[in-house]
């Protein structure tokens, strides 16, 4: 008897916390993977900003905001995103417009508004969120698979925010907006004639942006993703010191708090874009292989949410909010590894931001509540 009660009782008691979870709409499974990853940013940003414990906890108020912004959103039925998509997107072309009219301006780039005596934000970081919000209501009330002009129309859409980032300018921002809006587009069911369509028109006009949309430092940076050895002291110095970082670690790393690239200050932006390089070489390739499966499982089931979900609608945002968070994980990795050029792109809740955070688990947010609510 007193067998029997050791063998059920861990799956009865996991099974009405998971009931419990559900009630007030956290996905389980998605938390669990969300909360590992939180924590190991924590432990390696204690690291990689010098043992600095103010920033930890700086970084730790923002999860605090963020994990409860994401409570909050999940308890709303799927439905409101949907009666709301046009107000948060017409909102945030209109914080777009003021960043270019009167943003703040820090390091050449206008990307930031501040509200005096409070805080400063990214609108853009809005956008990711409202942009596939947008284009995933006007395409499930159009029919599956979308026509021509309803794609035509998703993509003007879809490039009226991504031209007004890039005019910040933010390279990086602007390629995964619309990437993520994109994923709605593909996700809709475009017929593979248009795809083809679309990545020749594309391949085509990479001349014409190389020579009127991007900017001299933005060509530069593609030059030293293709050569980085032309200036070692200048403009490659920081994919060189990333990859000597991630080279250095071998299978098991250096030590925790014990990497010479990122302690000794070799490293830039150790504690933002190129975090990984740090954790890659105090804990190895394990330590870098654990962060990936994590972020794998963190995938994995915002795809399992979206083959679920209970619309058009539903499907199409889950989706694309789940390919998005895996692109931005993909670009980060590649370009500190020099697969990429570099964009400025950070790594999900690992690199130190503020408004990034927030967004980013308000977007798991939604992701729990199409997980939680089922159709009435």
């Amino acid at each position: 008897m007193l067998s029997d009660f050791i063998r059920h009782a861990p799956s009865e008691t996991f099974s009405r916390s998971r009931s419990l979870l559900q009630r007030v709409h956290i996905d389980i499974y998605l938390l669990m993977a969300l909360m590992l990853v939180a924590g190991a940013g924590l432990i390696v940003l204690y690291s990689a900003s010098g043992a600095d414990m103010g920033a930890v906890y700086r970084q730790s108020v923002r999860f605090g905001i963020g994990f409860f912004a994401m409570f909050i959103i999940a308890q709303l039925d799927p439905r409101i995103f949907q009666q709301w998509s046009g107000v948060l997107y017409i909102g945030g072309i209109c914080l777009l417009v003021a960043v270019l009219l009167s943003g703040h301006d820090a390091k050449g780039a206008q990307r930031w508004l501040t509200i005096p005596g409070l805080f400063r934000f990214q609108p853009s970081e809005i956008i990711k969120v409202s942009v596939p919000i947008m284009l995933a209501w006007y395409l499930s009330r159009k029919g599956l698979p979308p026509k021509f002009r309803h794609v035509l129309v998703s993509l003007v859409l879809l490039f009226v925010p991504t031209i007004l980032i890039l005019k910040q300018p933010d390279l990086g921002t602007s390629l995964l907006i619309a990437a993520s809006g994109i994923f709605v587009i593909f996700l809709a069911g475009l017929s593979w004639k248009l795809i083809a369509a679309a990545t020749v028109i594309a391949v085509s006009s990479l001349p014409a942006m190389w020579l009127f949309v991007l900017q001299g430092y933005q060509k530069q940076r593609v030059l030293t993703f293709l050569n980085p050895e032309s200036d070692p002291l200048g403009s490659g110095w920081n994919i060189i010191q990333s990859k000597t970082a991630i080279g250095s670690g071998g299978l098991y790393g250096k030590g925790y708090l014990h990497g010479t690239q990122s302690q000794l200050d070799f490293l830039p932006e150790s504690h933002t874009d190129f975090i990984i390089a740090v954790l890659s070489e105090e804990l190895g390739l394990v330590g870098a292989v654990v962060l990936l499966v994590l972020y794998l499982l963190i995938v994995w089931r915002g795809m399992a949410i979206s083959i679920n979900a209970r619309d058009s609608f539903c499907r199409l945002l889950a989706g694309s909010l789940t390919l998005t968070f895996f692109i931005y994980v993909f670009v980060n990795i590649g370009m500190v590894s020099g697969l990429l050029p570099v964009v400025g792109v950070p790594l999900p809740l690992v690199s130190y931001g503020g408004t990034s955070i927030v967004t980013l688990l308000g977007s798991f947010g939604i992701l729990m509540s199409i997980s939680t609510h089922k159709r009435d």
